[in-house]
């Protein structure tokens, strides 16, 4: 056994699975619980968290600038950009018509007794849907909330959309300048790059103490009683999640020429980690720096993954259309196809609106009910059993990601396939090793 080291993924699995031990534990202590939770386990989940949103904008704005520097073109960069969104879009729009689909056949919230459903407190959603319903989904209204008016105050709040718009003119404008000048800030942005994944590295060795945290606390919580009402909807987004993984991103990848499930061992340990702590940021500087291994150019993967981050989220938009669909039985409410159209167009909108508000996915449910007559109360008889439901739907959106910087690299016809080939001999030697 000398030299024998557990990888990454597996540190996680077996965190994940203590966790939910340690958790289930506490829940039938209520005693003992509070204290655990509230000096213990949160704090030592949050401090993961805290230190992977330390990282992410650095990450994002380094490796945009040297990418988009490298590029030099502004006119192929449009080329690029327009191409990612409607790949996004398309995708996306597919997600919310196979999440009502599969609702409207499987009907999960048929014939449940709602007096048997705890519900939880989402007044805070409300707040923060409040905030973001002042506001007009116009296309004047998104285009304004790209442009940064202090790009300072941007990078405080970590608006990615509009860090993102900065970097890409910042990187457009050093590529014009004449190379004395050029070089050097291009070597500092790429030294502040490879310095920020090294941190990554440093950071992930405390991932799965963050994820046993993370689970314990959300297991400790809710409990697995909460579970069984709602197994059906639960049981109807796994299934759905993995349909959308294997069937439709394996179709597109298969286009591509490249395959879904190569793509997921590429990307276990990020899936893996995805999955537990129910968050994307977490693997967005691994996902980056995998691609760029693969074969994908760095201009390409250092502008979708970001991007990606608020405009191709298929977890969250297929999970979103199916919960408005379970609630609408829930209340015995037969939506028409006229309804069912506005919600998948009202889904587009929305969820592509309010890009990196905290519990995005309720409040994009909070502000989409209301438009087809759904109650929104029916959003508190879920809430308890979301964070399993999140888990899922984040490890689809880091596949849904991973996937787009490949398709657009292929599409521009600069995907390295000799690259690609011999990451994946390297993959398979460390497997068998």
């Amino acid at each position: 056994m000398k030299g024998f080291k557990l990888s990454l993924a597996w540190q996680i699995l077996i965190a994940l699975i203590l966790g939910v031990v340690v958790g289930t534990v506490l829940h039938n202590q209520p005693d003992d619980r509070e204290w655990l939770i509230t000096n213990i386990l949160s704090p030592a989940g949050d401090i993961f968290i805290h230190l992977i949103k330390m990282i992410v904008v650095p990450i994002v704005v380094s490796s945009l600038i040297v990418g988009i520097a490298g590029v030099g073109d502004a006119k192929k960069l449009g080329r690029i950009g327009v191409k990612t969104i409607v790949y996004f879009e398309v995708i996306t729009t597919i997600a919310i018509v196979v999440g009502i689909t599969l609702a409207n056949v499987f009907q999960p919230g048929s014939g449940i007794d709602m007096s048997t459903l705890a519900t939880v407190d989402i007044s805070k959603y409300e707040a923060t849907t409040q905030a973001v319903q002042g506001a007009p989904h116009s296309l004047v209204t998104t285009i304004l909330s790209l442009i940064p008016q202090n790009i300072f105050a941007s990078l405080v709040k970590g608006d990615m959309l509009p860090i993102i718009f900065f970097s890409v003119l910042f990187g457009l404008g050093l590529s014009s300048l004449p190379a004395e000048h050029r070089d050097p800030l291009v070597g500092l942005f790429r030294s502040v790059s490879e310095t920020m994944f090294k941190v990554t590295h440093m950071i992930m060795r405390y991932a799965p103490v963050g994820v046993f945290a993370l689970i314990a606390v959300t297991i400790a919580n809710f409990g697995f009683a909460s579970l069984w009402p709602l197994a059906k909807l639960v049981l109807l987004v796994y299934v759905a999640i993995l349909f959308f993984a294997f069937v439709v991103l394996g179709a597109v990848a298969r286009f591509c020429k490249l395959r879904i499930t190569t793509l997921m061992r590429i990307l276990k340990d990020e899936l893996i980690l995805a999955y537990s702590t129910s968050s994307s940021e977490t693997v967005l500087p691994r996902i980056m720096q995998k691609m760029e291994a693969y074969g994908a150019p760095k201009a390409i993967t250092s502008f979708v993954v970001p991007t990606g981050y608020s405009f191709n989220l298929d977890g969250s938009t297929l999970y979103q259309s199916i919960a408005a669909i379970f609630i609408a039985q829930l209340y015995g409410i037969d939506l028409s196809l006229t309804d069912e159209i506005i919600l998948v167009l009202t889904l587009m909108v929305t969820s592509k609106g309010i890009a990196g508000v905290p519990g995005v996915s309720f409040v994009v449910l909070l502000a989409t009910l209301g438009s087809v007559g759904i109650p929104l109360e029916g959003l508190a008889f879920i809430a308890g059993v979301d964070r399993i439901m999140d888990m899922a739907r984040t490890a689809l959106n880091v596949i849904g990601n991973a996937l787009a910087v490949l398709v657009i690299a292929r599409w521009e016809d600069q995907f390295d396939t000799e690259q690609a080939a011999a990451y994946e001999r390297q993959l398979r030697m460390q497997n068998a090793a």
